[in-house]
């Protein structure tokens, strides 16, 4: 096998090209692996390699054991610096997976101190006093709140993090990094020093995400979201590893287009509404699908006669007074699971029909739907909207990909997206 600077376990698919096209425009070429690598699968000719899982919300053990085998596999590529990529909200519950996926990567890679961040200024995640901010209001007070899978009512990361692990959590507050690198690097020191395992890392603005990338250079492990990866190419340019001005041309895509929303996020519910005014969109029910109903059949014999250049909306994204009634009814992980597996097999008759240009919204929903679609890994190509990038697939027949979390994205982000593939 090669050699990779930069090798990352993200926790799902939608976070992983968001870190993805971070990388990019710091000038490394990135590719996308969707999920563990296949025996035999070739290191690519890349500088960093990000192992997307469907980990977020799996079961604690689950996910420890995907992430480990996803970092075996890293490690065998020669891989300089690992990071562990999970959401820009923290997403999880009072048991993890964030803690215990990041304890249990140190623990495997020899290293008893890691840094969290999920801090992404630019889409309005900051982190202050160890606090989550989304835009000007407590994580708490937020839309996610509500999230149907993992409800964030604690602003705290220190405590969040705290419940989830075994290791004791600390802080580097704003004052320290507002210091510079060479601050950051003393604390750190002193709160390892103290018995610290885990710290929780301040960042109000991309300049300090600068810095912390300088100070946590010889870090075995980092963790955080897209923006924490920020000033970490910059380490390897300083030591000659990188040169910069690099990247990675997409191949041109043509075929039918579509987007699949799964998310039920506010962002999303504002996207597709958006997108409802202009172009034609299919509702997919979750009580119809638990009826038994064909609601696959009827999508793709609705889709058959409206595929073309101009794009359509399949979406079962819905408000949270609606989540919640189906959840009562059908529990809440059956739900998900219903629905994400009918957007998979949707997308698989999309292709079947000639569709190469797929917007995706959701983490989950793009999980399952680069499963089903037998997709291994992704190159990485320019940004639509921050953090997300459009992609197109190694394998055949080539697909153009938009992966997008949730929460991220302008409220005209379905349209516009095809008009800037690049």
């Amino acid at each position: 096998m090669g050699q990779l600077l930069f090798g990352a376990v993200a926790d799902d698919f939608t976070g992983a090209t968001d870190l993805a096209s971070t990388l990019v425009k710091a000038g490394m070429r990135t590719v996308q692996l969707l999920g563990v690598p296949r025996p035999g699968f070739p290191v690519p000719d890349a500088d960093a390699v990000i192992v997307a899982l469907k980990s977020r919300s799996n079961p604690v053990a689950e996910a420890v054991q995907q992430s480990l085998a996803a970092l075996d596999w890293l490690r065998k590529a020669g891989t300089r610096q690992f990071y562990f990529k999970y959401c820009s909200t923290f997403d999880s519950t009072p048991q993890g997976n964030i803690g215990p996926v990041a304890e249990a990567l140190c623990e495997s890679l020899g290293t008893d101190f890691t840094v969290f961040n999920p801090s992404f200024p630019t889409n309005k995640r900051t982190v202050y006093q160890g606090y989550l901010f989304v835009g000007d209001v407590l994580l708490s007070e937020s839309s996610m709140r509500h999230h149907p899978l993992t409800p964030m009512t604690d602003p705290s990361l220190v405590r969040v993090l705290q419940q989830q692990t075994r290791g004791k959590v600390g802080l580097v507050p704003a004052a320290v990094v507002e210091a510079g690198a060479e601050a950051v690097r003393a604390a750190i020191a002193k709160l390892r020093a103290d018995g610290v395992r885990h710290a929780v890392l301040d960042s109000l603005s991309d300049r300090h995400l600068a810095i912390l990338g300088e100070a946590c250079a010889d870090l075995p492990l980092v963790t955080g979201g897209s923006g924490m990866a920020m000033g970490l190419p910059a380490n390897f340019v300083r030591q000659g590893l990188l040169k910069t001005g690099q990247g990675m041309a997409l191949p041109a895509v043509a075929g039918h287009a579509a987007v699949l929303a799964g998310s039920c996020s506010a962002a999303t519910q504002a996207q597709v509404a958006n997108m409802k005014q202009t172009h034609d969109a299919f509702e997919i029910d979750p009580l119809s699908i638990a009826r038994g109903e064909d609601v696959v059949g009827k999508a793709l014999e609705w889709a058959g006669a409206r595929l073309g250049d101009r794009p359509i909306l399949l979406y079962s994204t819905a408000s949270p007074d609606a989540v919640s009634a189906v959840q009562s009814q059908l529990g809440r992980a059956h739900a998900g699971t219903l629905v994400e597996e009918t957007l998979s097999q949707i997308a698989k008759g999309l292709v079947a029909r000639g569709v190469r240009r797929l917007v995706v919204a959701g983490g989950e929903t793009s999980g399952a739907v680069v499963g089903a679609l037998g997709v291994e890994g992704l190159m990485i190509g320019a940004e639509i909207d921050p953090g997300v990038p459009w992609t197109a697939s190694l394998g055949e027949p080539r697909l153009a990909l938009a992966l997008k979390s949730g929460n991220f994205g302008t409220v005209d982000f379905f349209t516009k997206a095809f008009g800037v593939y690049r």
